[in-house]
């Protein structure tokens, strides 16, 4: 599949909770979480994990066995992608950032960061290198861009803040972060977090005011 194919859509229009699996970096911090579990709030304590798999057997499901091949490749963590996509577009701040595979099978990050009007950029970021790539600006109309500009002036929680959170829940990997709005229309950090004893991932939706995990979902796919 080319780039262009798999270039995420902004933000806003494309919202994909509990779709990114774990991204597993070294001595990264972020936490991602599969499941078919929805809880309103991060005071439940989330179901224990199996050994290998909740399959028959214990056996990994195909979600799973991608991410167990996916997330040890990774050398670059969410927040150095980030980083090296906010360097590459001037003025910018971090909306989203995405551990997938790239041409070859290797890992990358799919990240996007915007100015304060709203204006959005997609950057792939090397996953082992942490090279970023040329940033593409995305067509969005301007209700999207004058939206996107509200939720960053509402978010008083940085990525990385809203991260510690999800990892403070549940240990593992950061897979994937990304600055969104939940059904209630409340603005959030969706977390998603890998464990890598059973490769399941977990989403965690943090308010972007008070860090308030707002809704917790396991994905065991």
């Amino acid at each position: 599949m080319d780039e262009s194919t798999r270039r995420s859509s902004a933000v806003r229009r494309r919202r994909t909770v509990g779709a990114v699996c774990a991204l597993a970096v070294m001595g990264g911090g972020l936490l991602v979480g599969c499941g078919d579990d929805d809880k309103g709030g991060g005071d439940e304590a989330s179901p224990p994990a199996s050994s290998g798999s909740d399959s028959p057997g214990g056996r990994l499901t195909e979600d799973q066995r991608e991410r167990k091949a996916l997330i040890p490749k990774a050398k670059v963590t969410y927040d150095k992608a980030l980083d090296a996509a906010t360097k590459t577009v001037k003025d910018t701040e971090p909306v989203k950032a995405e551990l997938d595979s790239g041409p070859g099978g290797s890992p990358r990050w799919e990240t996007e960061v915007a100015t304060s009007d709203g204006t959005a950029h997609a950057v792939f970021v090397d996953g082992v290198s942490g090279k970023a790539g040329k940033p593409r600006a995305e067509q969005d109309d301007a209700d999207d861009r004058k939206e996107l500009a509200s939720w960053l002036g509402k978010a008083k929680v940085t990525a990385e803040q809203a991260a510690q959170v999800a990892i403070g829940e549940k240990k593992g990997t950061v897979a994937a972060i990304e600055l969104d709005d939940d059904d209630s229309g409340k603005v959030v950090w969706s977390v998603d977090v890998v464990t890598p004893k059973d490769w399941n991932k977990t989403t965690y939706d943090i308010d972007v005011t008070n860090r308030k995990v707002l809704r917790e979902h396991v994905d065991r796919d």
